[in-house]
């Protein structure tokens, strides 16, 4: 599937369901009001998946037009693409990773990748990581801590300080942070938080389980097998 969600994969209804169910922050609860409703109008306007949501409304512009044409409230409609774009979050930079080496990251920019993106595809099974590290001279065991780091910035909302947070507090890959039970994995973190100062934001037991919740929809690429 790639570092990504393929967004057109997910049809109009499979969606629809999603956001049904899902434990959505705050400031997107409006996407539950009146869903069927909207939902057959976004499929009125030919609208059949995800990817084809945010080909129609992929600026403010075209976002006020099918407003207008459609008759969905822009803020809807800014609010549904807003959450959309939250299944492909911005990659991280191998240089803002707590612990990676300066020569590290100047060995992975001389082969052209400078972030988690780029990296991803070079690293999901242990003879590409073998290839990188001869290719760079980056040891194997630094290097496979790096693709650790790249696998868990796939997971929604969890940029370079948290994907390491989470890889220190032992859910090193996107399968045990899926399969934490979202209180366990939140007391862990706050402990280690407590005893080593990684991060100032507040962490809530209400954004771990987003984070556990999110993990679930990311595919397990990565080969982890020796």
């Amino acid at each position: 599937m790639g570092y990504y969600i393929d967004l057109t994969k997910i049809s109009l209804s499979k969606y629809k369901e999603i956001l049904e169910s899902a434990d959505l922050l705050p400031g997107r609860m409006i996407l539950k009001n009146n869903l069927d409703s909207n939902f057959e109008v976004l499929k009125r306007e030919g609208i059949k998946n995800v990817d084809e949501i945010l080909k129609a409304l992929k600026n403010k512009k075209s976002i006020n037009n099918f407003a207008l044409k459609s008759g969905l409230e822009e803020e809807y409609l800014t609010v549904l693409v807003r959450e959309i774009k939250s299944y492909q979050p911005k990659p991280n930079k191998i240089s803002d990773f707590p612990g990676v080496s300066e020569t590290d990251v100047v060995k992975l920019e001389g082969i052209q990748i400078k972030n988690t993106v780029q990296l991803f595809e070079k690293v999901t099974t242990k003879q590409k990581r073998d290839e990188i590290s001869k290719q760079t001279g980056i040891d194997e065991v630094e290097l496979l801590r790096i693709t650790k780091l790249t696998d868990l910035s796939r997971i929604r909302w969890v940029n370079h300080t948290f994907a390491f947070v989470l890889y220190e507090a032992g859910y090193d890959t996107v399968a045990k942070v899926a399969n934490a039970d979202f209180e366990k994995l939140y007391h862990d973190v706050k402990l280690l938080n407590e005893e080593r100062k990684l991060y100032k934001a507040h962490i809530g037991l209400h954004d771990i389980k987003l984070c556990v919740e999110a993990a679930k929809d990311v595919s397990l690429e990565i080969d982890y097998e020796c």
